[in-house]
């Protein structure tokens, strides 16, 4: 059952998180960001733009089926490039939220692996839905395209070869987590942010 937020909230929410993920340099350079659902509404921020100067009245509303149906009254807006990429986690996964990061920790991680990003035995794994530390943590790495929109196909494709992860990595670019709710995408997105981190620099180190 997906959690109702005041609608208010929802878009303060968003505002606040675009802040303290650019800060921590995953959405900076316009690039990345988050989107919540509440009930059978989307919120998204829109393209192209800084997130951390965003304000409530500058989000996108969407229905389930990703028409939008609230937008900002600025010409110059579009809705966030990265809506299918969202819409494939609240289509496949039921998310009720989703984050595109471009930490440099997560295109890292992606430059040290092959198709697929493992781990095992770091606890910050028991911070990921379903793992403990003795599990071996996996999660798909797909090639990147010119525009955002041409990996839908190729994320829906790997969130069903692997029914068990919470995120999808783009090879050189950033990563896409969901969770239930925002507090659940925002704890997982720590977590493999931590985990990226510490792979690279176990391969640093050659651990």
């Amino acid at each position: 059952m997906i959690e109702t937020l005041k609608t208010e909230n929802i878009r303060e929410l968003i505002c606040q998180l675009c802040r303290q993920f650019y800060l921590l340099g995953w959405v900076s350079g316009t690039g990345g960001g988050i989107s919540i659902r509440d009930g059978d509404r989307i919120y998204m921020a829109p393209s192209g733009v800084q997130k951390e100067r965003i304000e409530p009245e500058d989000l996108y509303v969407l229905d389930l089926q990703g028409n939008v149906v609230e937008g900002p009254q600025y010409e110059e807006y579009c809705v966030s490039a990265c809506k299918p990429l969202f819409m494939n986690a609240y289509h496949l996964r039921n998310a009720g939220a989703v984050i595109h990061s471009h930490s440099l920790n997560a295109m890292l991680a992606t430059l040290i692996s092959g198709e697929v990003f493992r781990v095992t035995g770091l606890e910050m794994m028991k911070g990921i839905e379903g793992m403990n530390i003795d599990d071996t943590l996996e999660v798909p790495v797909i090639g990147n395209t010119p525009h955002e929109s041409q990996l839908t196909d190729s994320m829906a494709r790997a969130m069903r070869e692997f029914p068990k992860t919470q995120a999808v990595l783009v090879k050189g670019h950033g990563v896409y987590i969901w969770g239930k709710d925002w507090k659940q995408a925002k704890t997982q997105a720590e977590c493999y942010d931590y985990l990226f981190a510490a792979a690279v620099q176990m391969r640093r180190l050659q651990l």
